[in-house]
């Protein structure tokens, strides 16, 4: 009895000693954002007294706090009233990020459930292809991809962004990693009773795999919403340009209006990522199985 309680009490101090460093780094990994939270209700002022010694170039170091202090609202009301230029982007983002989502379930879910459930000829020379596209970096077909929208006369406009990433092979694994898991029995039964295999895919294979679907959704909105490299590729004019191409123009004159805007552009990141969290984490687990 006495060894047991020794046993749990060194369990227990053991748990603590490694629960605070844990929570050591836990808390450098949402400073950021509570950095952020705190400079979007910052005066302008105050701020460049903070980070002067970074955008001036000045001797000493930069500091900051985690509570302002002279608290306003005058960043919040300038990019609410006096920023156009900023709700323009945020619904080219918008009309961005639904496009791109709107072709990866179009096309996307019909591809993974064909992968999945369909023996044909050169099935896994396909899968091994997705594989490879997957693996890619943005850099490697950047050029490629320019040259198709060029000669599609699509340069300079949504559909540039919109169109290469309606095709993304990242959400067609993750879906597919899902209708893999579905009986093969449920679609045999369903043939039995008549059920042709249009029917089968919008009365079985979605509502089965809805946690795949979703969880892609959810992988592919945090991408798309955040996306630079395609749009500074593909876009000239700034009136077309997305919301993340906005907020890396930061300087000393407009630093609270720029952590403000960058506070709001976060929000629909984090609503999306806290709806589909648990969708995400099956994704996530569902991804790493080998198949």
């Amino acid at each position: 009895m006495q060894k047991s309680i020794k046993c749990k009490r060194k369990k227990g101090l053991w748990l603590r000693v490694m629960v605070l460093p844990l929570a050591v780094f836990a808390l450098l990994e949402i400073s950021p954002l509570l950095f952020l939270l705190t400079g979007a209700f910052m005066d302008n002022q105050e701020i460049m007294d903070n980070i002067a010694p970074v955008l001036d170039h000045t001797e000493g170091f930069a500091s900051w706090g985690l509570i302002p202090l002279y608290p306003t609202a005058r960043n919040l009301a300038g990019l609410l009233f006096d920023s156009p230029e900023f709700f323009q982007m945020f619904w080219n983002s918008v009309k961005i990020t639904g496009g791109i989502l709107a072709g990866q379930l179009l096309f996307g879910m019909p591809a993974a459930w064909g992968l999945a459930r369909y023996k044909f000829r050169g099935r896994r020379a396909v899968y091994l292809l997705y594989i490879i596209m997957m693996m890619m970096p943005f850099q490697v077909t950047m050029l490629s991809e320019y040259l198709v929208l060029d000669r599609l006369r699509l340069l300079d406009t949504s559909a540039a962004v919109i169109l290469p990433g309606m095709f993304s092979t990242f959400s067609v694994f993750i879906m597919y990693r899902f209708f893999c898991g579905i009986p093969e029995s449920i679609s045999d039964a369903a043939r039995i009773d008549g059920a042709g295999e249009w029917r089968i895919f919008l009365r079985i294979g979605i509502p089965l795999g809805a946690s795949g679907i979703i969880s892609a959704m959810v992988l592919s909105f945090l991408e798309c919403w955040s996306m630079i490299e395609q749009a500074m590729t593909f876009l000239e004019t700034k009136s077309r340009w997305p919301l993340s191409l906005l907020l890396p123009e930061i300087d000393g004159s407009n630093a609270g209006l720029s952590l403000c805007a960058s506070l709001a552009a976060l929000l629909p990141a984090v609503f999306v990522f806290m709806a589909g969290q648990d969708y995400l984490e099956q994704g996530i687990a569902s991804s790493g199985k080998v198949g």
